[in-house]
């Protein structure tokens, strides 16, 4: 048989639809499975924006479209990443594509030379694609890890320590996947204080959860003197609309936008027709339902952290943002005689019908920091105080 390439068969994935699988094999076998592992509002999206879908068939809009977007999209996200950042963006350097996932890629495929030795910063434990496209792009990854002394926020001395010559990108993202933590201003001043000693070193803000901010008003590093003309600003509307399935993202940076859009055309083409309408209404329609949606989000982070924190081997910090906990399960792990958190994470799914996910499906364990799982509390509060009870129960057992 011919061979597949070497990048094929070493590219990543992304966990949580691995786990998602297992849940839907049980749960076809009739097993009772109470899941947290997939990141996604469990909420539909609001009638408004089906309904400007609908219209948009109705009226034929189901064609191709520029690469770029529509240039109705193109200019309401431009208003809306702008407005929320205190930025003048112009729809003409914000590009529209199938989620904001793709503009991982194009931006490290904008930004460093396959083979080169270039390096790409990223948040450690992070979103586990940002990985897989450095190294499946041809760059080299450089893990910058999160503490959780400091809310999964990092020490901007330890950035400054990481950066070399060949360093070309530094992704950030906040609030954070797989933590729930975020980047306050003073932490982004710092961090901006120390790119601007480094000129050569693109900004990616993975901003996809801006809107689900708690602890304090969210902050862009973009909105800081000096950092939107670096920064690609990634933003789109799956999280706060519940339009994960519509596949819309967009973002913008004056410099590399029509380079990202030469890569629409090479990929995609282009984002669909018919949910870049959907998308203009979500942004420019009543805002009444993602603002409920937040609220619930936010009463789900209190419950499920209070839960949390009761049982017993576990302590979580309070997530400041997008509807992740990360609950660090050390001392359960050694109650239960689990090697590390991905047995315990096993043993939860498979003796209690609990899906989670484990530390090491986003990125190496941080030295020192222990074992940690990820609940995504996009579900809803009974399942929530279900599934923290079981594990509760694991947990007493003990060892088995």
């Amino acid at each position: 048989m011919p061979a597949i390439s070497r990048r094929t068969s070493d590219l990543g994935t992304e966990n949580a639809f691995v786990v998602l699988a297992e849940v839907n094999a049980l749960a076809r076998q009739g097993k009772d499975i109470i899941s947290f592992c997939i990141g996604q509002p469990d909420f539909h999206t609001p009638v408004h924006i089906q309904d400007a879908a609908i219209k948009a068939v109705r009226e034929g809009r189901h064609g191709y479209t520029a690469s770029a977007g529509i240039d109705e999209l193109r200019a309401a996200a431009a208003r809306y990443m702008g407005g929320m950042r205190g930025l003048t963006i112009r729809p003409e350097d914000t590009v529209v594509a199938a989620g904001a996932k793709p503009f991982i890629a194009y931006t490290i495929l904008s930004v460093t030379d396959y083979g080169a030795g270039d390096e790409v910063i990223y948040p450690n434990p992070g979103f586990p694609i940002y990985e897989s496209q450095i190294l499946a792009n041809g760059a080299v990854p450089v893990p910058l890890h999160l503490r959780e002394a400091r809310d999964f926020a990092f020490d901007p001395a330890e950035l400054e320590k990481l950066i070399t010559p060949k360093t070309k990108l530094l992704i950030l993202n906040s609030p954070q996947n797989p933590t729930g933590g975020i980047l306050s201003r003073k932490d982004l001043e710092a961090i901006a204080a120390v790119l601007r000693r480094h000129p050569q070193v693109w900004v990616y803000a993975d901003e996809i959860y801006s809107r689900l901010c708690y602890a304090e008003k969210f902050s862009s590093i973009a909105s800081l003197p000096d950092m939107y003309e670096r920064t690609i600003i990634s933003d789109g509307a799956s999280k706060t609309w519940a339009m994960t399935g519509w596949r819309i993202g967009f973002a913008s940076n004056p410099l590399l936008a029509p380079h990202f859009v030469r890569w629409i055309t090479n990929t995609e083409s282009c984002a669909s027709h018919i949910s870049q309408w959907a998308a203009v209404q979500a942004i420019e329609g009543p805002q009444d339902e993602a603002e409920m949606m937040r609220a619930s989000f936010l009463e789900r982070r209190d419950l499920i952290v209070g839960l949390l924190n009761e049982v017993p081997g576990v302590s979580c910090r309070t997530p400041g943002g997008a509807f992740y906990a990360w609950p660090n399960v050390t001392e359960a792990c050694k109650m239960i005689g689990a090697a590390d958190s991905e047995e315990f994470r096993k043993r939860l799914l498979l003796d209690h019908g609990v899906a989670v996910l484990a530390d090491i499906h986003f990125g190496s364990r941080v030295p020192g920091e222990g074992q940690h799982i990820r609940f995504s509390y996009a579900a809803s509060k009974d399942a929530i105080a279900k599934g923290v009870a079981r594990m509760a129960d694991m947990v007493k057992k003990g060892n088995p």
